[in-house]
């Protein structure tokens, strides 16, 4: 009989490893899944945007890519198309989109549907971010940041859906993010932006389920595409309980996700068809629910942390 202490450690790694397996076995059935669907992806251009493409076009997808740069849609085709075998994946086509041009986003619809006639998996993962005070963001950024991260997902959304109640099936996913259910200082905008887009597809998926028409929702900490840079050699100021616990919490939130294991977890979402996923580590998690069980905690919390900033600025 081994004892326990040996045990547990080998159990730890069997559990690991199947776990892994299983992961790499519904990622390979996802790309199996997706194959002859018809896919759009709102911004293909960006980081986890072209991973995403990657997956899917590897698992015979027939793609519509958007994007705001022609120049970057082209490269991308190439990219995907080099040394691709015709006889297991589509030629993506490419479609020209700017959310911040309300008025041109009717004709973008109707060449999207154009396509192929249809469309089985909308994939709203377009968005912009601003960082500042509420004070100091202009009325005419809070418009631009609606247009691209609500307006946008929002008419394209609308623009599919008689397709797919027609045919009754699809799905429609919308790449969220977390500050959609928990607005943190200095996001103001962004995280209206969110909360809005949030609102708006949990009641669309209540309206087409009888339709055969999935809506998921991934929300997702901030995308991390490069390593951090070295944190800047500063003097040391004097510690308290909550400047230590607020330092801890800006340290977890600034962790992010990897574009890949956001492109991965998409292809998931759209196999399984899951309806609302949360992709960060725990205690982004816990802050949801203390939001909803404990609002007074979370607030002084991120108050506390607002004047540590401030205290900080004045200081230096």
């Amino acid at each position: 009989m081994l004892p326990f202490v040996v045990l547990l450690p080998m159990l730890i790694v069997v559990a690991a490893g199947i776990y892994y397996v299983y992961n790499e076995f519904l990622l390979f059935m996802s790309k199996a899944q997706v194959r002859n669907k018809v896919v759009v992806l709102t911004d293909a251009v960006s980081g986890a945007g072209a991973e995403l493409s990657v997956l899917f076009h590897r698992g015979g997808a027939r793609l519509i890519l958007c994007g705001t740069s022609w120049d970057k849609l082209e490269s991308l085709y190439d990219t995907l198309t080099t040394d691709a075998d015709p006889r297991e994946t589509f030629a993506p086509k490419l479609v020209l989109v700017d959310f911040s041009d309300p008025d041109s986003l009717e004709e973008v619809v109707t060449e999207v549907v154009d396509c192929y006639g249809y469309v089985d998996v909308l994939i709203c993962n377009s968005s912009i971010k601003v960082k500042g005070p509420v004070q100091s963001i202009s009325l005419e950024v809070d418009r631009n940041i609606m247009d691209i991260n609500y307006f946008g997902p929002c008419t394209l959304a609308k623009g599919v859906l008689p397709s797919m109640m027609s045919r009754r099936g699809g799905q429609m996913v919308l790449v969220s993010s977390v500050h959609g259910r928990l607005a943190v200082p200095f996001r103001s905008s962004y995280a209206a932006s969110k909360h809005a887009a949030q609102a708006f597809f949990d009641c669309l998926r209540a309206e087409v389920e009888e339709y055969g028409i999935t809506v998921s929702t991934i929300s997702h900490t901030f995308i991390n595409a490069s390593e951090p840079p070295p944190a800047p050699q500063t003097e040391p100021q004097p510690a308290t309980p909550h400047t230590r616990l607020w330092a801890y919490i800006s340290s977890c939130l600034t962790h992010g996700v990897r574009p890949s294991a956001l492109a991965q977890e998409v292809l998931l979402t759209v196999n399984r068809r899951k309806r609302e996923v949360v992709l960060s580590h725990p205690l982004p998690r816990a802050a949801l629910y203390l939001r909803s069980l404990l609002p007074p905690l979370v607030f002084s919390v991120l108050s506390a942390g607002v004047r540590d900033d401030a205290l900080a600025e004045h200081i230096q």
